[in-house]
């Protein structure tokens, strides 16, 4: 039996606090080429998953703690729809559908979520990163943030 304690979390939320990334991932499925992909992702605020979509799979995050933002957005770049994930908005989950553009950031630091989706693992690439994204690490992908969250009014401190 696998078990998702508060310490196991509290520890991937740590590594996160500390990582150049600003995440973290803590994987239960041994393989990355193992059929079903389950872990945690520990975010911390202003981390960046550049917007991308699978063609062929959804996927599924169920928050843990913190607060989280999901993204869908258009093909254009424009967002279709989003949902803050906390226990304050009551809403503690959601599936991305295939073939849509999509991205996860954080609103609060210590946020974790688990997330499911079918495998294998595959690196995000050129192919199936939004082509209105800028690259992660790059100074444009926090003004990228910092635009979506002027759209949805979303105030985050620096």
């Amino acid at each position: 039996m696998i078990r998702i304690t508060t310490d196991l979390i509290n520890s991937v939320v740590e590594k996160a606090r500390t990582s150049p990334r600003l995440r973290m991932n803590h994987n239960f499925h041994p393989e990355l080429n193992d059929p079903v992909q389950r872990l945690i992702n520990a975010l911390e605020p202003w981390t960046y998953i550049r917007p991308h979509k699978h063609t062929t799979k959804e996927e599924s995050f169920v928050l843990l703690c913190g607060t989280v933002l999901a993204v869908v957005f258009n093909e254009d770049g424009t967002i279709r729809e989003h949902a803050v994930l906390s226990k304050a908005s009551g809403v503690l989950g959601i599936e991305f559908e295939e073939n849509c553009y999509h991205m996860l950031t954080s609103l609060e630091t210590g946020s974790a979520v688990y997330e499911i989706k079918e495998g294998p693992f595959v690196p995000h690439t050129e192919g199936s990163s939004a082509p209105f994204s800028p690259k992660e690490g790059t100074p444009e992908a926090r003004l990228f943030l910092k635009e979506v969250f002027a759209k949805l009014g979303i105030a985050l401190s620096e």
